[in-house]
């Protein structure tokens, strides 16, 4: 199955029907799946829900639950020594990223930050993505924010969670020209190192040094908060760490989905631990592909 398979405009029924069999794939266990059983009880069949899987990330249900399970995670981690120092060693445009979004970005000034945005003109929009309907902002330095809505959370919700990081900037609401980015973002198809996408960091000097540390975590890796600590220089400031972590405002993008509990385990998400679960399975099906 070809990259341009993976979904952008999957329907948002069909991202709550995947949103419901993550959690029970959660709790049951990738060997303990009855899922002609679970199938019917979403009203459908063993063999729609496993197209829509497919269709969705280009794995099986059964695949996908082992591809988020502990285990797995734990197996991630086994190479954490490695993860960072190599992937910082090769930079952002090494072929071991193949699979994986490119980016530039830069910071703002702090000043931009401590004036809350002051004098900043943003756009911000709603678009379809794998993970539920997307809320984007953009300024004329890059893309800025990335949240998400749902059943629990809606738009006008999502976009002022990110709005309140930055509340003395301007801001417009323009659909279309945010449905331009996000289509780049989440269409797998369309990662290219010629054209990467352009981000703008907005936060504390500390934030800012853990999302650009996240930024060079390659897709189907994980590392630890305690990692992430170390490599700045501050490996007593996990705590701190996780906080910037989840202050990260450009979700999926700045993959803070990728840091997990020392364990391996999912540990908390911004915008919900399934959507974390949900994006790192649709990774493996993006490297599977």
């Amino acid at each position: 199955m070809g990259m341009t398979q993976h979904q952008i405009f999957t329907p948002a029924d069909d991202y709550e029907t995947v949103r419901a069999a993550i959690a029970y794939l959660s709790e049951t266990g990738a060997e303990d799946v009855d899922l002609a059983r679970f199938s019917r009880s979403l009203g459908m069949t063993e063999r729609q829900l496993t197209d829509l899987f497919r269709r969705w990330c280009g794995l099986s249900p059964k695949s996908f639950a082992q591809a988020v399970a502990l285990n797995h995670a734990k197996r991630l981690l086994a190479e954490k020594a490695s993860v960072l120092s190599t992937t910082f060693e090769v930079g952002l445009s090494s072929t071991s990223r193949l699979h994986d979004l490119f980016v530039t970005y830069e910071a703002m000034p702090p000043g931009a930050f401590r004036q809350r945005g002051e004098g900043l003109d943003m756009i911000w929009g709603a678009a379809p993505s794998p993970f539920g309907t997307a809320v984007l902002v953009v300024t004329e330095y890059g893309l800025a924010g990335i949240g998400f809505a749902d059943g629990e959370k809606s738009v006008q919700t999502a976009f002022e969670d990110l709005r309140d990081r930055w509340p003395n900037a301007r801001f417009a609401r323009d659909d279309a020209r945010v449905a331009a980015v996000a289509a780049r973002v989440f269409e797998p198809s369309r990662w290219n190192p010629q054209e990467p996408v352009k981000l703008v960091l907005i936060g504390t000097d500390f934030e800012v040094k853990v999302w650009e540390t996240l930024l060079k975590i390659p897709v189907g890796r994980a590392t630890t908060y305690q990692s992430v600590a170390e490599h700045i220089g501050k490996p007593s400031a996990s705590r701190a760490v996780g906080a910037a972590v989840g202050k990260n405002p450009i979700s999926f993008v700045v993959p803070c989905h990728r840091v997990v509990g020392s364990t391996g385990a999912l540990t908390g998400y911004h915008w919900g631990v399934p959507r974390k679960r949900a994006i790192l399975g649709w990774e493996a099906g993006v490297i599977a592909a």
